[in-house]
């Protein structure tokens, strides 16, 4: 095999790769499902699909704030604060729809520690004073900056980051649920008015909090997997250090990613609601040409989940090329340690009397590099080409707009 490291091309072209990366992250999207194991999002990307559920003057606030620095509270995870929200909603219903007595006490005190922590996350990202403007001075000189949030603008941020795409859970309800029932009803009597609900309601709680261990990331549905995808692999790609490297400025420059990001959402979310609305539609629409009205509707707004698809996938071959191209930097970056040795061991071995072996050894070192301009010329060319497609969706959306 050889040692010269291989370029994109030389395993599969152009058009097989865009086929295989776009029907992989159409086959996820449409099964709700993320092969393996994934971190949660982090902040910024998280704020950055959040995003999408905000109105036009709300989103360029916080892309200000994003170029000036200026960060939002952490919570130690937005997708936390997402299985926590969801959480809570689950069980709220499961409370409103059980009968009252000892099991549904259980649940309202499970409610009430969720409601607990959510008060406190909102706190936390509402009215952090260390990252929002508090006195009238401060709030002035923001405004003018475009960087200062209202309130209400912080409010409505928390509500979209409640929204934060992450794994599903598991069946915890359902594991919950089987506890409290296999707890014999007149022990729950005995317990009810003691106090000793609460203990069993820690119990239903740490059910709730081990849930199942999947062996893959499941998700709530097509369209919180494309986010997450999205989030993920901006996360993957703006945390590379080749990516901000002086071997891809040019790309970065064409690229704005944390725009592309919020583009992706911002139309995501739209398509979902609307998906949504013509569904509730169809079911309460009166007489066939109502309903071939809907239904064509629906099959006009197919591109453009199409089209999301796409620009994800060039976003996941834009991240497996700077993979790849880290991945071969790092090499030519330990040859060149070797190299920086040269002078020493070119001395140690002359002190030995042989100079052969030092020159062939200084040989071996030099031809590691054969190829690398043209190797790294190729994952540029290869960038480009991905880079170009998403900025052609991009400004044909803005035209739209």
């Amino acid at each position: 095999m050889s040692d010269t490291p291989r370029r994109p091309s030389d395993f599969e072209t152009v058009e097989e790769r865009r086929a295989r990366v776009s029907g992989q992250v159409r086959a996820w999207c449409e099964d709700s499902r993320i092969d393996g194991r994934h971190e949660q999002l982090s902040d910024d990307a998280a704020v950055l699909v959040a995003s999408g559920y905000l109105d036009q003057q709300t989103r360029e606030v916080l892309a200000a704030r994003r170029r000036a620095g200026k960060t939002i509270p952490s919570i130690g995870g937005f997708g936390v604060l997402r299985g926590i929200s969801d959480e809570y909603g689950e069980v709220a219903r499961k409370v409103d729809a059980m009968k009252p007595g000892p099991a549904q006490l259980v649940f309202k005190y499970r409610a009430t520690e969720l409601a607990k922590k959510l008060r406190t996350m909102r706190a936390a990202v509402v009215h952090s004073n260390s990252h929002y403007a508090s006195g009238v001075r401060q709030i002035r000189r923001d405004r003018r900056q475009g960087v200062h949030l209202d309130p209400q603008q912080r409010d409505a941020l928390f509500a979209a980051l409640q929204r934060t795409p992450a794994p599903s859970g598991g069946r915890w309800l359902s594991e919950a649920g089987n506890l409290v029932r296999n707890t014999a009803a007149d022990r729950l009597a005995d317990l009810s008015g003691t106090g000793a609900v609460a203990g069993l309601g820690r119990r239903v709680a740490g059910v709730i909090g081990r849930g199942t261990d999947p062996e893959h990331d499941e998700f709530a549905d097509p369209y919180d997997t494309l986010l997450f995808l999205a989030g993920m692999l901006y996360d993957r790609v703006d945390g590379s250090a080749t990516w901000h490297s002086e071997h891809f400025a040019i790309q970065r420059h064409q690229l704005d990613l944390a725009q592309e990001l919020t583009q992706i959402a911002v139309d995501a979310i739209a398509l979902r609601a609307i998906t949504a609305e013509l569904a509730d539609a169809d079911r309460s629409a009166h007489g066939d040409a109502a309903r071939e009205q809907i239904r064509s509707r629906q099959l006009a707004l197919r591109p453009v989940w199409d089209q999301l698809v796409d620009r994800v996938a060039a976003l996941a071959r834009i991240g497996d090329l700077v993979g790849q191209a880290e991945v071969q930097l790092r090499s030519v970056s330990a040859v060149r340690r070797t190299m920086s040795l040269d002078s020493r061991i070119d001395d140690l071995i002359a002190r030995s009397g042989n100079r052969e072996l030092s020159a062939e050894n200084t040989h071996f070192v030099g031809d590691q590099f054969t190829g690398v301009d043209e190797l790294l010329g190729t994952y540029q060319n290869a960038l480009y080409g991905d880079i170009a497609a998403l900025t052609a969706w991009s400004d044909s959306g803005e035209r739209e707009g």
